[in-house]
């Protein structure tokens, strides 16, 4: 049997990913272990090798397309292998349930898809094996009273999905012929809530706008990624906020003495300093010890227990076309100065080329978001979990400040800390920020 080429999952949030580019064409002969081609998901793009060595067939798996985690996208037949010989019966997505596997046997449509036959209750939202669509098309199809046996799937392996579901809406197709009148009842109190609020859908936002006054560009899987995520932090995490500014004379000080200090190294392009701190370098440092410091606010919240780390994992949010990723310095807190600048280098080149792995970006036990180098005061930002809190950095700026009752004029950074109330409380959030300002103003505690 010729060995079948899945659309892996490289990514714990991924459910569809895109072929950007395939190295082996239809009919070359491929060894195990080549790179037969690339996936892009919303954070990264990986190459992905060849399971087996053998002739590239029936690829199917298109460049640009979304496809489904786990869906065939070509096959390899062995040496001297009979073309053809793969099973005709589509293979099932390893995402599938052992309900979700569309029976082959039954297919004949059920009694209640007759004409003149009314569906019972259980019919509604079903469909023939009661399992080849979506949980989401079969809730769907339930709450607007179609039958999935006369909707054609579009899915994985003709399986019926939302899209499906809404097209059948809207064609006002599939319905349920009216069932037998049920004895009456006792209406039920209406419950005493406020009507939930709905998001306006695409149709009623075009309608606000002129026609042809726009140009709709596709949402591609990263901004979809970032939408959800940012919808569920903000709807399900219960943010606060706590501000105070930093003064940075100190540690622009140290910054510059120690850039002077670092030795050249040699490279392709000459010579070159060993490295060159930023303020973000010594910015992520600072959180990285605020949380040792303070070690009760390096946690996570989980519905059962809390989860308090033993390292600073410091995630940084860097902006890459079309999007953002945080990449993570990992036990940011034993790391010296020159390491963190070289790590967060190559990080961020990495992460702007989407080159990063999974590993690289996934976790951390918290972030800092730095908009200072736009001019950006101050500003508050989203939490992303699993983290508790997040740090957004402003610029720094010459600010009149009062000292023994004169004033003078120093460089102040305002940032905002944005805690997860479930893990962090205001109190101990205030006990990390002030641990944070301690040390960006005192940035030889850093070194030590």
């Amino acid at each position: 049997m010729p060995t079948e080429v899945i659309l892996p999952k490289v990514d714990m949030d991924m459910a569809t990913g895109q072929i950007s580019r395939w190295f082996a064409e239809e009919g070359a002969q491929v060894k195990k272990g080549d790179v037969l081609f690339e996936i892009e998901t919303d954070k990264a793009a990986m190459e992905i090798d060849a399971p087996a060595s053998g002739v590239l067939r029936d690829v199917t798996g298109k460049e640009g397309v979304d496809i489904p985690v786990g869906a065939p996208v070509a096959w390899i037949y062995a040496d001297g292998e009979a073309y053809g010989t793969k099973q005709d019966a589509a293979p099932v997505s390893p995402l599938a349930t052992k309900h979700d596997v569309l029976s082959t046997a039954g297919s004949e449509a059920p009694p209640s898809a007759l004409p003149g036959i009314s569906p019972t209750r259980g019919e509604i939202g079903q469909s023939p094996s009661g399992a080849r669509a979506t949980p989401l098309a079969r809730r769907l199809a339930r709450e607007a009273g179609l039958i999935l046996s006369a909707i054609s799937g579009t899915g994985p392996h003709g399986r019926v999905v939302k899209a499906d579901i809404d097209a059948a809406i809207a064609k006002g197709g599939a319905k349920a012929a009216p069932a037998a009148k049920a004895p009456a009842v006792a209406p039920e109190a209406p419950a005493a809530s406020a009507p939930a609020v709905k998001a306006m859908s695409d149709d009623q936002v075009l309608k606000l706008f002129e026609q042809g006054s726009y140009e709709l560009v596709p949402h591609d899987n990263m901004r979809k990624t970032i939408a959800r995520r940012l919808v569920e932090a903000k709807t399900t995490i219960p943010h606060f906020y706590l501000t105070l500014d930093c003064e940075l004379d100190a540690l622009l000080s140290l910054r510059t003495q120690l850039n002077a200090a670092a030795p050249v190294k040699k490279t392709d392009k000459g010579e070159a300093p060993a490295y060159k701190l930023s303020v973000n370098d010594m910015v992520i440092k600072a959180m990285a010890m605020a949380l040792k410091a303070v070690p009760d606010a390096n946690a996570s919240w989980t519905e059962s227990a809390m989860v308090k780390h033993k390292h600073a994992d410091v995630g940084v949010a860097v902006s890459i076309p079309g999007g953002l990723i945080t990449p993570i310095i990992r036990h940011a807190d034993e790391k010296t100065l020159s390491v963190i600048s070289n790590e967060m280098k190559d990080l961020a080149s990495r992460a702007r080329s989407r080159k990063l792995k999974p590993e690289e970006y996934q976790g951390g036990t918290t972030a800092v978001s730095n908009l200072g180098m736009f001019g950006i005061k101050d500003f508050a930002a989203v939490i992303n979990p699993p983290h508790a809190t997040i740090l957004a950095v402003g610029a720094g700026e010459e600010r009149a400040v009062v000292k023994n009752g004169e004033v003078k004029i120093a460089t102040v950074m305002s940032v905002t800390l944005s805690t997860d109330h479930r893990a962090v409380d205001g109190a101990l959030g205030a006990e990390l920020l002030v641990a944070f300002k301690k040390l960006i103003e005192n940035p030889m505690g850093m070194l030590v």
